[in-house]
């Protein structure tokens, strides 16, 4: 296995099946952010919307999104694909890590599923107090880290 399949296969085991992550978006040069539920699977992170919000209409205006959490910045490329419950890996994944955003959203008429296709992937690490900077290239699959500098 080559050094970036492993690093970032490291990244998504670390990261786990699901997190509350800071979903930002724009549109016309104007962004928003809000707290999402967010699973990953395969390496691709998915979350539910009604097409009546706001993030609903940024997505369909820009498909460039951003992730956040912790130490942790993904910038990436989303995509509507369907109803939540049209997606029955997404349901089991959602429906075991937030029952009740499951229960309580996923079947509504307006609600639709969106796939986050990470193209870059920032996480600061500490090693022995000292500040890294962890980066991965998805798309040309390339793996840095670097100590901190401030220079």
């Amino acid at each position: 296995m080559d050094i970036f399949s492993d690093k970032i296969g490291k990244f998504f085991s670390d990261f786990g099946k699901a997190r509350k992550m800071v979903l930002s978006t724009s549109e016309n040069d104007r962004v928003s952010s809000r707290m999402m539920s967010v699973v990953q699977i395969n390496g691709e992170f998915y979350f539910q919307t009604d097409i009546t919000m706001k993030k609903y209409r940024q997505l369909s205006a820009n498909e460039n999104v951003a992730l956040c959490i912790d130490n942790i910045q993904i910038e990436g490329i989303c995509s509507e694909i369907g109803r939540p419950l049209d997606n029955s890996l997404f349901c089991k994944v959602f429906q075991e890590c937030f029952k009740g955003s499951y229960d309580a959203y996923s079947s509504l008429q307006n609600e639709r599923l969106f796939v986050v296709k990470p193209l870059h992937i920032e996480r600061w690490n500490y090693i022995d107090g000292i500040p890294y900077i962890e980066q991965f290239d998805i798309p040309d699959r390339r793996y840095s880290i670097n100590k901190y500098s401030g220079i």
